[in-house]
């Protein structure tokens, strides 16, 4: 997965993004189901590491707010719907769909 994609495509505040860590093994592990989510539905999720870039890191604090301090951390910006850690497919579908 590309680190810190800028995604210039989708504007501020109707992004998905996944916050992780460069060296995250949990991260690595969603790769794939990011990958094929995004083929399937045409959907594009931002990646923003966040253990060495410190403004990715503040963005992560701030949709955060305390509930997961960890990584992966999927955040909707549309909907204001987060997931903490690792999850399937379908999980992560339903909230990439804003379901």
């Amino acid at each position: 997965m590309q680190e810190d994609d800028k995604n210039t495509d989708v504007p501020e505040g109707e992004r998905l993004i996944q916050f992780s860590g460069r060296e995250c093994v949990h991260c690595k592990e969603m790769d794939p189901i990011v990958e094929q989510l995004q083929k399937d539905t045409g959907l594009r999720i931002t990646h923003l590491e966040c253990w060495h870039d410190e403004k990715n890191l503040a963005l992560f604090e701030k949709y955060d707010q305390g509930r997961c301090q960890g990584v992966p951390f999927f955040y909707n910006e549309k909907t204001t719907k987060w997931i903490c850690g690792n999850c399937d497919y379908d999980a992560l579908k339903k909230w990439a769909m804003g379901e």
